[in-house]
């Protein structure tokens, strides 16, 4: 059973740091794309960046774009999320997910590897 466990949310000031991870498990993601996507409550789950499976190619959501660094270290089935500089409306619940498209896609239906986890909050306060 494909499984993703997102960590490393947390509350922190506005203009802080959280790096985030996903441990992916049941199969082997190194030739998947990875993305990150998060979810408001009441509102609709929106990407925020993904990764190629070798690492050369990323994606960026427009508000997250040089503040947020996203990576992947195949040994370990695992994708980070560093982010930077945050501001309140980062606030949300984060999700990661592997879609077999080998450049790494925008579009949440593309990521089918696996049941979506229960995701990490972050909070930023002002």
């Amino acid at each position: 059973q494909v499984q993703f466990v997102e960590s490393g949310g947390g509350l922190v000031q506005a203009g802080g740091s959280l790096r985030l991870s996903c441990a992916a498990s049941g199969r082997t993601f190194s030739r998947y794309s990875m993305g990150w996507f998060r979810q408001d409550p009441g509102k609709e789950r929106e990407f925020v960046a993904a990764i190629s499976w070798s690492g050369g190619i990323t994606n960026y959501a427009d508000s997250v774009k040089s503040r947020f660094t996203i990576s992947r270290d195949n040994a370990k089935n695992t994708v980070y999320l560093q982010m930077n500089s945050l501001k309140p409306e980062d606030t949300a619940v984060y999700y990661c997910n592997a879609a077999s498209s080998p450049i790494p896609s925008k579009t949440l239906s593309g990521y089918d590897g696996g049941s979506w986890g229960q995701g990490t909050q972050v909070t930023v306060s002002t």
